[in-house]
């Protein structure tokens, strides 16, 4: 029954604090429509009928049956009440996008996805700081309220059973990869392979340093795979190394090698590096995840191992505008810069 629908859409949206009982009528009807639940010639509910279901005012019910009528999407007849007269609604698409923190390339992710976005779409952003319980509330928090789910994920099986909620049409996975299943749609990076071909190619400058570290904080959102990846690449190339989960305890030294994950951490090495009069590319080598203007810039460039988060944007830009299945890897790029 349609007044089954209509309270399915309603309670939905009484989820999201932002919407008045007016909007959650009108939006509920409109996304009835976009989801063929409604058709051109059903008939709505009596004013009446709804206000006993639902509970809301019955001028609340009339002004949101009038403004639909404003809009051409309803019309009343004389003693027999309100009818679908069109299905192009034309309403504001809303998208959740999920991510990881506001880090500098996730700005630059952040800024594509909307410069390339049609006008009629509202983007609510939320950061999970690779948090499960984090992202566990801002998942209980956006369910049903969106048209479009844009999630940067956290490989937990938690995490993955309330992904496993959402549409397949209307979940991409962006970033990092998860299994779900061969349909769910995803934009990521493939951080193993990655990061092990870009290492092979460094590895004859690699070999002039003593030893080759792994730096990042036991916390951040580093992924496994690539921890999973420098591992074996020091084991299959013979490098003395190891995969640090915090600041180097005796700080800088000559003679190394950092893989650093973290921009924090890279900030700090630099600093130290410079009053300890290190030479970059010489007495000491630096990598960095994650490419930026800043990287490009300071010490003469910092060698960077980075996907495009510029594409990767305009490409769920794309997903969002035409609903296109896409199963993509971002290509990762090797900038080799004064830094080793």
């Amino acid at each position: 029954m349609i007044i089954d629908i209509l309270c399915k859409q309603i309670t939905e949206l009484q989820r999201i604090p932002t919407l008045s009982k007016h909007e959650h009528l009108v939006t509920g009807i409109l996304n009835a429509i976009d989801e063929k639940k409604l058709k051109r010639g059903d008939k709505l509910p009596s004013i009446n009928e709804m206000v006993g279901n639902i509970g809301y005012a019955r001028k609340t019910i009339v002004k949101s049956y009038e403004e639909l009528k404003e809009k051409g999407i309803v019309t009343s007849k004389n003693h027999k009440g309100y009818f679908i007269v069109s299905e192009k609604t034309e309403q504001v698409t809303r998208v959740a996008l999920v991510m990881y923190g506001f880090r500098s390339f996730q700005e630059t992710l952040y800024n594509a996805f909307r410069k390339h976005l049609k006008p009629n779409v509202e983007v609510d952003v939320f950061f999970h700081h690779n948090n499960v319980e984090m992202l566990e509330t801002i998942l209980l928090r956006i369910e049903h309220a969106y048209q479009h789910y844009i999630i940067a994920p956290i490989d937990d099986k938690r995490i993955i059973k309330m992904l496993l909620k959402i549409p397949i049409r209307k979940l991409l996975l962006i970033d990092r990869f998860v299994q779900l299943s061969d349909q769910h749609m995803h934009i990521t990076q493939d951080f193993k392979t990655a990061t092990h071909d870009k290492l092979s190619e460094l590895l004859p400058t690699i070999k002039k340093f003593d030893r080759l570290f792994f730096v990042h904080m036991k916390d951040s959102e580093t992924a496994k795979d690539a921890l999973d990846a420098f591992q074996e690449f020091i084991i299959q190339k013979d490098i003395k190394g190891a995969i640090l989960n915090a600041y180097p305890e005796a700080g800088v030294e000559k003679g190394n090698v950092y893989f650093v994950r973290n921009d924090e951490l890279l900030w700090q090495m630099l600093k130290e590096a410079q009053e300890k009069n290190l030479v970059l590319g010489k007495d000491i080598g630096i990598i960095s995840y994650d490419d930026s203007l800043v990287k490009e810039m300071i010490h003469g460039g910092i060698t960077t191992i980075s996907s495009d988060f510029s594409q990767m944007g305009a490409l769920s830009a794309k997903w969002v505008n035409e609903q296109e299945n896409t199963q993509y890897t971002i290509p990762t790029h090797l900038m080799r810069r004064n830094s080793i």
